[in-house]
C-alpha cells in the first residue's frame, strides 16, 4: 500500500513538471534550429504578454465562480509573504554583496517569481484548467507588488528616486491587470458576452501557457558566470531553496491546503521572473548576472518544483 501510494503521489509530481520542460525544451529546439531570430522571439514575446495574458485573465475570472475562488486569507498571506522575502532581502544583500550594481538584481532574484509563467501550469497540471481561477486571481495582488517592489530595489542601490505614482500608473497598464480588471467587471456588472465572442477569448486563452512556456525555452542566452560565480549561486540557492522552505513551512503551520497551498508553491518555489532581466538592463543593474539568474534557475526548478510537489503530496497537503 505504502509503494502504490507512494508510486501515485510520483506520477502527480511528474505530471505536474514533464509538460512544462517539454515545452521549454520544444522551444529550445526552435532556438538551436534558427527558425525564429532574436527579434521574431521579442515581437511574439510582446503579443504574448499583451494579448494572451489579457485574454487569459479576462476569461479565468469572468468564467468562475466568484463565490467560491475568493480568498482573501490566500491573497494577505502571499502579499505578506513577498513583501517579507524582500525586507529581509535588503537588509541582508548589502551587508554581503558590496556592489551597488549587483545588489538590486539580488534581491530581485530572491523576492521575485516567474509565478505567472511557471507557476499557473504547475496548478493547471495537478488540478486542470477549470481550476486555476484561485491562482490567477492571485496575479491581481502579486504582480502589482513585484513591479513596486523591484523598481525600489533598483533605483535605491543605483541611487536613483524612486516615484510611486509613475509606476502604479504602469501597473495599471498591464495587460494583465487590464485583463483581469474587464473580467471582474463584466462578471460583477452581470455583463453577458455574447459565445461567438467568448469561445475565441477562451481558445486564446488555452493557449497562453504552451505559447509561453515554449517562447520561454527559445529565449534563453546563457552568459558567461565566472565573475560572478558566488553571487548566483546564492541566488538559485535563495530562490529555488531558501524562499520556499521558510514561506511554506509558516503556510503549513498556518493551516493552507489544497489548491491554496500549491498556488502558494507556484507564486514562492518558481524561478526569477524574465522580465528581472529587462529591468536590470534599464536601471543600470548587472545584466549579466540578471541573466544568468533567470537561465540558471529555471533550469533548475524542475528539479525543485519536482521535490517540493512530491514532498507535499506524500504529506498529504492537496
Amino acid at each position: 500500500m505504502n509503494e502504490e501510494f507512494m508510486m501515485s503521489n510520483l506520477i502527480v509530481a511528474i505530471s505536474a513538471v514533464i509538460p512544462m520542460f517539454t515545452l521549454m525544451t520544444i522551444g529550445a529546439f526552435v532556438k538551436y534550429q534558427k527558425w525564429l531570430s532574436d527579434e521574431e522571439l521579442n515581437h511574439m514575446n510582446r503579443m504574448v504578454f499583451r494579448v494572451f495574458f489579457c485574454c487569459m485573465m479576462f476569461h479565468s475570472i469572468y468564467t468562475t465562480d466568484l463565490a467560491s475562488t475568493f480568498r482573501p486569507k490566500l491573497m494577505l498571506f502571499g502579499a505578506c509573504g513577498v513583501l517579507a522575502i524582500f525586507t529581509l532581502a535588503m537588509l541582508i544583500v548589502p551587508k554581503i554583496e558590496p556592489e551597488n550594481r549587483r545588489r538590486g538584481v539580488i534581491v530581485q532574484a530572491i523576492f521575485r517569481s516567474n509565478f505567472v509563467l511557471m507557476g499557473i501550469p504547475i496548478v493547471a497540471n495537478i488540478f486542470g484548467d477549470e481550476n486555476i481561477a484561485v491562482t490567477t486571481m492571485m496575479i491581481a495582488v502579486i504582480i502589482p507588488i513585484y513591479n513596486v517592489l523591484a523598481v525600489f530595489a533598483l533605483e535605491t542601490f543605483r541611487g536613483g528616486k524612486f516615484s510611486l505614482m509613475p509606476i502604479l500608473i504602469g501597473v495599471l497598464k498591464n495587460p494583465m491587470i487590464l485583463g483581469a480588471i474587464a473580467g471582474a467587471l463584466c462578471l460583477i456588472s452581470g455583463i453577458h458576452i455574447p459565445k461567438p465572442i467568448l469561445k475565441p477569448i477562451g481558445q486564446i486563452a488555452s493557449a497562453t501557457t504552451p505559447v509561453a512556456l515554449i517562447i520561454l525555452g527559445a529565449s534563453f542566452k546563457f552568459g558567461s558566470t565566472h565573475e560572478h560565480r558566488k553571487q548566483l549561486t546564492g541566488c538559485v540557492i535563495g530562490r529555488l531553496l531558501i524562499v520556499p522552505a521558510v514561506i511554506l513551512s509558516v503556510a503549513l503551520a498556518l493551516g493552507f491546503r489544497g489548491i491554496d497551498f500549491l498556488t502558494l508553491i507556484a507564486i514562492f518555489g518558481t524561478p526569477c521572473a524574465i522580465v528581472s532581466f529587462a529591468m536590470a538592463q534599464q536601471m543600470g543593474g548587472d545584466s549579466e548576472l540578471a541573466g544568468n539568474c533567470v537561465v540558471f534557475t529555471s533550469a533548475l526548478s524542475c528539479f525543485t518544483i519536482f521535490c517540493w510537489i512530491l514532498l507535499f503530496k506524500t504529506l498529504g497537503i492537496f
